[in-house]
């Protein structure tokens, strides 16, 4: 699982098996979510993040977008 970014105790991530729509996990201690990132960023999962928790979320991802996409088409070859 290749690991994105790593800030605020927040670990962004690929799985090595992962298929489009393009989108980034994150994790931080035993909560986790999905957010697609194509056409626009959407939350398409949460387990026990707070509400606090995904507008900080979508904030780093909104910040470092262009990595995150970038990182996943040299992960994945597109």
């Amino acid at each position: 699982m290749p690991t994105v970014l790593l800030i605020r105790g927040y670990r962004f991530f690929f799985y090595l098996n992962e298929h489009e729509p393009i989108h980034i996990h994150v994790s931080k201690a035993d909560a986790e979510a999905r957010f697609d990132l194509v056409p626009e960023i959407d939350m398409t999962y949460n387990r026990g993040f707070k509400k606090n928790e995904i507008r900080d979320i979508v904030n780093l991802i909104e910040q470092h977008y262009d990595t995150i996409i970038k990182t996943w088409g040299i992960t994945f070859g597109q």
